[in-house]
């Protein structure tokens, strides 16, 4: 039996690269939307509460901006690394670390006043992440351990790391036994950039890192060595360009990203450090990056897509019965869906000569 070849084309259109997150989008949707009349939901309801009233008043669209603030800063790193084939899976571990980090100051220093207070929580958090990145990368480097399999099982460490500091050192005494820290003060707590919401200068942090990832991918010298490491690793080393060098600095960058995004959680609509921290959003932001082509500006639209889907979703499980595990069917299901997207987009299919279809 014959069967045809993934061929990689020589140019992939531009035009085409632009629709496969569309194509992919509108096949999720509509292999969700059978899924949902499938298990006796009313697909229209589903498709009103997920994409549409989301933007029907000022609050909702507000939570819209909140949430994809996080998964923008997120994906924004772990791209870098994608495009250099550095697979970083635990941003989700990193986040926590972050978090971790940033709470240590109002949970030491409860009584604390000053205007630095939360600029230092960001500081930490960047630190918090970027040391838990570097654990990766030291075993990556130094003994070749695969990094997606070294970064998803420190996701799991920091987890437990949480629960063991709200359960023991870090337990509120006056928190009726439940699992988490003191509350922050009100110098711990990021500025709120839209009033009457919860919307926190984060957001405009997410759009700085957005231009500098963008200033980094497209005009520096140093994300031109890692996206050539990741193209053509051949003409890498034939070049120079450290291999080494490029782990690190991937891993670095998207766990200093995860970092900040964790410590602004915690310094934003949470207000201290829970379990429920943990959110999924070092996960979600995978998805995030691939849907925005790697690209900084494709990745802006890719955010705000996917935290409509984070607070449509919440709308369809109120009003109209959708269980919690289809919404998270719904994301997976679209990054398949931009998988296969893309790989027609850069590949096609050839039959072997004398063969027919």
């Amino acid at each position: 039996m014959v069967f045809p070849k993934l061929v990689r084309r020589e140019n992939a259109s531009l035009p085409v690269l632009i629709a496969a997150p569309f194509v992919a989008l509108a096949m999720a949707a509509v292999s969700n939307l059978v899924l949902y009349a499938t298990i006796g939901v009313d697909p229209a309801a589903v498709f009103k509460a997920m994409l549409i009233d989301p933007f029907t008043s000022y609050f909702s669209f507000s939570e819209i901006l909140l949430k994809a603030g996080p998964l923008l800063l997120i994906a924004q790193g772990l791209a870098i690394g994608f495009r250099a084939k550095v697979f970083n899976i635990g941003a989700e571990g990193q986040f926590i670390l972050g978090a971790i980090c940033a709470s240590a100051i109002p949970v030491y220093l409860p009584q604390a006043s000053g205007i630095w207070i939360w600029p230092t929580m960001l500081l930490f958090g960047v630190l918090g992440g970027l040391a838990w990145a570097a654990i990766t990368a030291f075993w990556r480097v130094r003994l070749n351990a695969n990094e997606i399999l070294v970064s998803l099982m420190l996701s799991f460490i920091a987890l437990q790391l949480l629960n063991y500091l709200l359960l023991g050192p870090w337990k509120d005494p006056m928190g009726f036994n439940f699992p988490q820290s003191v509350m922050f003060q009100y110098d711990a707590l990021l500025p709120i950039l839209l009033p009457g919401t919860r919307v926190n200068v984060s957001l405009i942090l997410a759009l700085l890192v957005t231009v500098a990832a963008w200033f980094f991918v497209q005009r520096s010298f140093a994300g031109y060595r890692l996206e050539v490491g990741g193209l053509a690793p051949n003409a890498a080393r034939y070049a120079g360009f450290s291999q080494s060098s490029a782990i690190w600095l991937s891993l670095l960058i998207g766990g200093a990203a995860a970092g900040l995004a964790g410590a602004a959680e915690v310094a934003g609509p949470v207000g201290q450090l829970q379990r429920s921290i943990s959110t999924g959003y070092g996960y979600a932001a995978i998805i995030v990056a691939y849907l925005g082509g790697l690209h900084p500006i494709g990745i802006v639209f890719a955010a705000f897509l996917l935290a409509t889907l984070y607070i449509g979703g919440d709308n369809a499980m109120v009003s109209a019965g959708l269980p919690i595990a289809a919404v998270n069917v719904f994301q997976g299901s679209l990054l398949l869906a931009y998988l296969i997207a893309s790989t027609f987009v850069r590949r096609k299919l050839v039959w072997p000569q004398g063969a027919r279809p």
